[in-house]
């Protein structure tokens, strides 16, 4: 199934999205450094997954708004599950990617928000999306025919950059323990061949690539709510995302997000080796 969505609506649908992030913003500055931290407990027996009473509290605000304004649209969300909608749209609502930094008082975390066809299995390619980033200010946006950065500085346009030799890339990873063994061995063999590896910066290291900063993200284990904003802004900057082997990574798993397709072929050359 296809949607059609006029301008008129698609322009709507863009300033519902920047409401929405406004309201995660309100709830998770509201317990961002404070003074021992923010209410928290774990979601996984035998490890650690935390949530905080922030990342609640965001998808709980947003929710309550899209019921007010499209109550007629879905919503998946990592906090409180899958609500199916009847328009053939999903709302995909991550409120804090990024919690083990949020709860540490680093500045790496923030809100992902995008829009979908809703599928009978899930949510689909994303249309449309955000990367917010309360603290600093600064909101990465990308679809509908937009790609724009606003922060302290204004509003400018977002661009991935140019291709470059691999030798030259740089290349981010939340974690250096990248998945399983296998996938943590093929991580490895693309680090070695890039000028510069670094880690821990979530969801913000996807914005990176559109604001032409740096060539590749990969990660593995994800869910839909933790890709859909950033497949949205960057590829509205001129980027690429998929699995690590080409394929669609709106459903999660293994992603390899670059700067372009030259330097995206290489990746997933040495991934797949």
């Amino acid at each position: 199934m296809t949607v059609s969505i006029s301008p008129a609506e698609r322009e709507a649908l863009i300033v519902l999205a920047q409401e929405l992030a406004d309201t995660a913003r309100v709830e998770t500055l509201r317990h961002f450094r404070t003074a021992g931290g923010p209410e928290t407990s774990n979601k996984l027996a035998g490890g650690f997954d935390p949530v905080t009473v922030a990342d609640r509290g965001a998808e709980k605000a947003m929710r309550d708004l899209l019921a007010e304004r499209r109550p007629q649209d879905g919503i998946f969300g990592e906090e409180y599950g899958v609500k199916r909608g009847e328009s053939g749209l999903t709302w995909v609502l991550d409120p804090i990617d990024g919690t083990r930094g949020y709860m540490s008082g680093t500045p790496t975390w923030g809100v992902l928000i995008s829009l979908s066809e809703e599928l009978a299995d899930g949510p689909g390619r994303p249309l449309m999306g955000l990367v917010d980033q309360p603290y600093v200010g600064e909101r990465f946006l990308g679809g509908f025919g937009r790609s724009e950065l606003s922060g302290p500085r204004g509003v400018m346009p977002l661009r991935a950059r140019p291709a470059r030799p691999l030798s030259e890339a740089v290349l981010f990873s939340t974690f250096p323990e990248v998945g399983t063994a296998e996938e943590g061995a093929a991580f490895a063999r693309l680090s070695k061949q890039v000028r510069l590896t670094r880690y821990g910066m979530d969801c913000y290291a996807y914005a990176l690539i559109a604001a032409g900063q740096i060539d590749l993200v990969v990660e593995a284990g994800l869910h839909p709510y933790d890709v859909g904003g950033p497949i949205a802004v960057i590829e509205a900057a001129g980027g690429i995302v998929t699995d690590w082997t080409g394929g669609p990574a709106w459903r999660g798993g293994r992603v390899l997000a670059a700067a372009n397709h030259e330097i995206h072929a290489e990746a997933m050359k040495v991934l797949n080796g």
